[in-house]
């Protein structure tokens, strides 16, 4: 399954690296993508674009086969240093160009408009290809849409049943952008919920499968789920062979609490 904005494709489903790295890291990514995922989620962050950039020549798929996004932390978001990091991330992936570059989180002391002009610069210079946020708030995007005029493909938030993302995918919808949800199993919490498990029985599916199914059925939605286990991989990804129905869709939407997992003192003001 591909998402489509704008022209641009990326697949549905992803693989989120976050705590991959070394050699386990490096060989759980290459199962990835031997497995079939084509959609890579990594960061500067993460320590783990140079075990990235080796699975996926380890893999042996052409490079246009792959979707690759990496992120710039808030620290480094001043345009000298985004250029400065842009580099050093390509030269660790061994790649001439990333897929999509996203402000990692808001930076609350550098000016978005700067920021926001040095990404269109490196998708000017053909080093990213698309450029987008992550942990934007209503606020934060519409400054970044309305007064910065930014072209964001899209916004990676946490998403997952226990937390609404209802009026962000509706402004993104308006402006016709991806929300690439993560932690979009809630670190296994689904696991616990009886409907979850009610309505995976009656598709043969887990709870997290369901999961990600009720997330990569909604329009203009991504899920990049972590795992190094090469069995939770492959049941990751095997969820593109049933639907769930209007119903079990608007029940699941039904468990939304405000839970959140990733709050940091760092973290914007949340909307409600």
């Amino acid at each position: 399954m591909l998402k489509t904005i704008r022209g641009d494709t990326v697949p549905a489903l992803g693989l989120g690296t976050y705590q991959l790295t070394g050699a386990s890291g490096q060989a759980a990514i290459r199962d990835g993508i031997a497995m079939g995922y084509r959609h890579l989620d990594t960061a500067i962050r993460y320590g783990n674009e140079a075990e990235v950039g080796r699975a996926i020549r380890d893999s042996g798929v052409a490079r246009d086969e792959l979707f690759v996004t990496t992120k710039i932390w808030p620290s480094d978001l001043r345009p000298d240093d985004v250029h400065a990091r842009m580099a050093e991330s390509l030269d660790r992936l061994g790649l001439d160009q990333v897929d999509l570059l996203l402000v990692h989180w808001p930076a609350r002391d550098i000016p978005l408009g700067e920021t926001l002009a040095a990404f269109a610069e490196e998708k000017a210079a053909g080093r990213t290809r698309l450029i987008g946020v992550a942990n934007f708030t209503l606020p934060l995007l519409d400054e970044a849409l309305e007064v910065h005029k930014a072209d964001l493909f899209c916004n990676q938030v946490e998403y997952h049943p226990f937390l609404s993302q209802a009026r962000l995918l509706d402004r993104m919808a308006r402006a016709d952008m991806l929300l690439v949800a993560y932690l979009p199993i809630a670190r296994g919490a689904v696991a616990d919920v009886t409907l979850l498990q009610q309505i995976g029985a009656r598709h043969g599916k887990t709870p997290a499968q369901v999961t990600l199914r009720w997330l990569v059925q909604q329009d203009r939605v991504a899920a990049i789920p972590r795992s190094s286990r090469p069995a939770r991989l492959a049941e990751n990804l095997d969820i593109f062979d049933f639907a769930l129905s209007e119903d079990e869709m608007a029940a699941i939407h039904g468990l939304a609490e405000g839970r959140r997992y990733c709050d940091y003192d760092f973290s914007p003001a949340w909307d409600d």
